[in-house]
């Protein structure tokens, strides 16, 4: 599907989904536990790809009315009978390749040709050191993988800079472990606030883990030497059950439309605090001059269209941001240079060189570095877009369409379905011209 929007004006109250990143952890936790329900999970296509993860393993997942059921392995997943498609969801196979080396036999785990070219090579090493069979077929790193050998846990080391849901992974299965798992990170740990939403689900399904240093009081990961989890634990929710919270990543587009195109406020709900280091999102328009106001109590973010100047800021916690901060520095009057950024080159998509590219393609000087975007604010010209099969550059080039001069159209916009499938639909609700072609 394509897409044509025009310049549009945003209005009225519009609620973000649910988290993508909790909802993938709640699934498999679920799926350790012998039963629970998780409540309020965002329904996508990334998260099915865990979902039948679950069920591959020997675990049964029912969606029933705005929750699921997940009937789980009881921490013994079986050797699944095919191979499993994660699709193009990097976190079911990072999360779910772990859960594969508990298997008697051996698991296969493959994706579509995008996940099929992401590093996960790292983790199969840091398995192997544990004991497990861990191996690229291809013999390159990257899907598809083989792993599996009832690994009983241990000690092993992993880079952090790569990827932290290898981290992630390692954990969730570590506790199902006879010996638990303790991880010792051989490189700066980049993305920590989302180990954190790991150690916060994990908490909640009863699982006690431990960070090894660390020296930044506001995210526990942050600066960790390592991370250990006890072995023989028991996944169980209190009451069964788990509540996802919004999504901060797919909130970005929502509060910089409003920003950027809001004819008077624009109110943003479920926006209840949590471990998400994409709630930076706030600070970051705070800082570029944004007229933002949020309530924690109640979870509603209100926004005026407001003038943005350019400003530094580094993404090593923060990499699902960076499409949005590029287009933020578009509109924005200066010089908005983008740091810390070489890791976010490995996601669905290079998206370091796609949002500059397709900023380039709207009339935007841009300067691109191996681990920095500069991006020079000046007119958006209306333009035919690539979306690179990738959720948050079709969802940060929306945004720029709504204060470009002229029609916008994004080329294989449906992707939007990884992460926000009612995004089209809450941009009409807001009032953006939206055409499909």
């Amino acid at each position: 599907m394509d897409v044509r929007i025009s310049p549009s004006r945003v209005r009225g109250t519009v609620r973000a989904p649910p988290s993508k990143s909790y909802t993938h952890r709640a699934i498999l936790a679920a799926g350790y536990a012998d039963h629970a329900t998780v409540r309020n999970p965002l329904l996508s296509a990334d998260t099915a790809a865990t979902a039948r993860a679950v069920e591959a393993y020997g675990g049964d997942t029912t969606q029933i009315d705005e929750h699921l059921e997940v009937s789980g392995f009881s921490g013994e997943p079986r050797t699944p009978d095919d191979v499993i498609d994660c699709a193009n969801s990097g976190t079911t196979m990072r999360l779910t390749t772990a859960t594969g080396s508990l298997v008697d036999g051996l698991t296969v785990l493959t994706g579509d040709s995008s996940l099929r070219s992401r590093p996960q090579g790292p983790l199969l090493e840091a398995l192997e050191t544990l004991g497990s069979r861990a191996e690229s077929t291809r013999a390159n790193g990257q899907a598809p993988i083989i792993v599996g050998g009832n690994v009983d846990g241990g000690k092993t080391a992993i880079r952090g800079d790569v990827s932290s849901q290898y981290i992630s992974g390692l954990l969730m299965a570590g506790a199902v472990t006879d010996k638990g798992i303790e991880i010792e990170l051989t490189t700066e740990l980049k993305s920590a606030p989302y180990v954190d939403i790991t150690l916060e689900v994990l908490d909640t399904f009863g699982i006690e883990t431990g960070v090894l240093g660390g020296d930044d009081s506001a995210v526990e990961s942050g600066g960790a030497d390592g991370f250990v989890v006890e072995g023989n634990q028991t996944y169980d929710p209190k009451n069964g059950e788990y509540h996802v919270p919004g999504d901060f990543s797919s909130m970005s587009y929502l509060l910089s439309a409003g920003v950027l195109a809001a004819s008077d406020k624009l109110v943003v709900e479920g926006a209840q605090p949590s471990a998400q280091g994409d709630a930076a999102i706030v600070s970051i328009l705070e800082s570029m001059g944004a007229e933002i106001a949020w309530n924690r109590d109640s979870g509603r973010i209100t926004v005026e269209r407001s003038n943005l100047s350019g400003i530094d800021v580094g993404v090593a916690d923060t990499p699902d941001l960076l499409p949005t901060i590029a287009v933020l520095g578009a509109a924005a009057e200066g010089t908005t240079r983008i740091t810390d950024c070489a890791h976010v080159r490995l996601k669905e998509t290079d998206r370091v060189a796609a949002m500059a590219s397709e900023l380039e393609k709207m009339g935007i000087n841009v300067d691109e570095y191996e681990d920095e975007l500069h991006v020079h604010g000046g007119e958006l010209t209306g333009a035919t877009v690539e979306g690179h099969d990738d959720h948050r550059i079709i969802m940060s080039l929306a945004v720029a369409a709504l204060v470009a001069d002229g029609e916008t159209t994004i080329k294989g916009a449906d992707d939007v379905d990884v992460s926000f499938p009612s995004f089209f639909d809450a941009f009409s609700d807001l009032g953006v011209s939206i055409e499909e072609l």
